[in-house]
């Protein structure tokens, strides 16, 4: 039973509180593997590298996250839990991403409605085909800012990122990028959480010990030696003494 807890949620085999060290090692960890999984996603966004942008870096960056937990002896368990958080997390980057890029170099203008599609029943959403002020359509359908009341030929406002990396949103009365941020901030936080937890689950007390025993026996087996190897030559020099000693006879 010991050993199924053990595999199952770490073995944690320390007494009182776990030592400073495997806790700063929990929090590296964890702190690492969000900011990369966040991290490959703004700058897919940013410089317009689509598979950083669609999260699949991310993905990579949470399986070598799962893996280095797997090398540390950790829970399987909190294994799991730290896989299903990082994945959510690099699923939710790529849309948080978009709206740092938007937020912090986009460029807002009017577009005219062409048509509007109810998305899907019962869920009030909408999506607009627009077209610029030059007629020309966008590849994109906008949902942010369409509703119920939108008809063709009105006005949206929509945002667009100049260099074309970042598809065009549109803009909603009182909407901020504070909301994707935060939720992208809460999954990360729960990954670094979890990977804390798993992290300091996996100290096992007796493969410490066990690294200490081993030294003490090689050290023991090194003065063994060294005193043999004395002795050896003290024999030596008195089989030498000896002989010496008859000759001068």
């Amino acid at each position: 039973m010991a050993h199924l807890r053990s595999s199952v949620w770490g073995p944690a085999e320390f007494v009182g509180l776990p030592p400073r060290w495997l806790v700063g090692e929990g929090l590296l960890a964890g702190g690492l593997g969000a900011v990369a999984i966040a991290g490959t996603a703004v700058a897919g966004a940013w410089y317009g590298l689509p598979t950083l942008a669609a999260g699949e870096a991310g993905l990579v960056c949470a399986a070598a996250l799962v893996l280095y937990l797997s090398v540390v002896g950790a829970g399987r368990a909190l294994v799991g839990l730290v896989a299903v958080l990082a994945v959510c997390l690099a699923f939710q980057a790529p849309q948080a991403a978009a709206g740092v890029v938007l937020a912090e170099r986009g460029s807002v203008e009017s577009v005219v409605v062409t048509s509007v599609e109810d998305a899907a029943v019962g869920q009030g959403r909408y999506l607009c085909s627009v077209a610029d002020q030059g007629g020309v359509p966008l590849r994109v359908r906008i949902w942010r800012g369409c509703g119920q009341a939108t008809r063709p030929g009105d006005a949206l406002a929509v945002v667009y990122d100049p260099e074309g990396h970042v598809s065009p949103r549109g803009v909603e009365t009182g909407g901020t990028i504070e909301g994707p941020l935060c939720t992208v901030a809460g999954w990360a936080a729960a990954l670094i959480g979890a990977c804390l937890l798993a992290v300091v689950r996996s100290y096992r007390l007796t493969h410490t010990t066990a690294r200490s025993t081993h030294h003490k026996d090689v050290a023991t087996a090194w003065r063994s030696a060294g005193r043999r190897r004395r002795r050896r030559r003290s024999g030596v020099h008195i089989v030498i003494r000896a002989r010496h000693e008859n000759h001068d006879r």
